[in-house]
C-alpha cells in the first residue's frame, strides 16, 4: 500500500498543469495553468527539520517532506498579479495510522503564513489535503491516472461564504529522445493558454 512519501516520490519532477476554476457565486469558470516542480525531501533534510522546529514538532517524528515551486497565470489576471511561489513542508504521520497525519507548511497557499494541515492517503491511493486558515478552508485531492498524468481537485471556502472549485490535469514534462537533447515534451508554459498557480 502507498504511503504519503511514496506519493511525493512519484510526484517528483516538473509538471505542466492546466486548470479550470469555477467561481461558484458568479457561476463563471476561469481557465489557467502553471508549471510546477516537486522535489521529495528525506526526513533528515535540513529544511524538513527546520519546518518541524518552526511548528515546535519533534523532527524525529517526520517521515520526510517536499519542496514545491510554481509559476503560472490565470485568464482574469490583472497586470500587477502574479502566480509564482515556492514552499517547503514536512510530513508527520499519526502514530496509530501512518497513512494519515500532519502536513507542516512554512507558508500556506490560501494565506501566506505558516500553517499545519492534515493529509490522508485514501483507499484509492489518492492524497487528500485539508487545511483550515483563519479566514478560509481548503480541501484538495490528488491522484494518478497513470505515472505521468496526475489529477487534482480543490475547493476553497471563505468564511463569508465565497467559494471556488477547481479541477487540474497535470502532465509530467519528460525528456524526449526523439526531440533532441535538452528538449522536453509539453515543454513551454507559454504554449498553455492562461496558466494558474499550483495553489497546493
Amino acid at each position: 500500500m502507498m504511503d504519503v512519501m511514496d506519493f511525493f516520490r512519484l510526484s517528483q519532477g516538473q509538471w505542466n498543469s492546466q486548470r479550470t476554476t469555477h467561481h461558484l457565486p458568479f457561476r463563471r469558470a476561469e481557465l489557467g495553468g502553471s508549471t510546477i516542480t516537486v522535489e521529495a525531501l528525506d526526513a533528515d533534510h535540513p529544511r524538513v527539520i527546520e519546518i518541524c522546529e518552526l511548528h515546535e514538532v519533534d523532527p524525529a517524528t517526520a517521515v520526510g517532506g517536499a519542496s514545491v515551486v510554481w509559476k503560472g497565470a490565470m485568464a482574469w489576471d490583472r497586470d500587477d498579479e502574479n502566480h509564482e511561489g515556492s514552499t517547503i513542508f514536512a510530513l508527520v504521520p499519526d502514530p496509530e495510522n501512518p497513512r494519515e497525519g500532519q502536513l507542516l507548511r512554512e507558508r500556506g497557499y490560501a494565506e501566506i503564513v505558516p500553517v499545519i494541515g492534515r493529509y490522508e492517503v485514501d483507499d484509492d491511493e489518492g492524497l487528500l489535503l485539508t487545511t483550515e486558515y483563519e479566514t478560509m478552508s481548503s480541501v484538495e485531492r490528488f491522484w494518478f491516472a497513470n505515472p505521468n498524468l496526475r489529477m487534482r481537485t480543490s475547493i476553497v471556502k471563505r468564511f463569508g461564504g465565497f467559494s471556488t472549485a477547481s479541477f487540474c490535469a497535470e502532465l509530467r514534462m519528460v525528456e524526449s529522445a526523439d526531440a533532441g537533447e535538452g528538449t522536453q515534451e509539453n515543454q513551454s508554459p507559454e504554449q498553455v493558454p492562461a496558466m494558474s498557480a499550483f495553489g497546493w
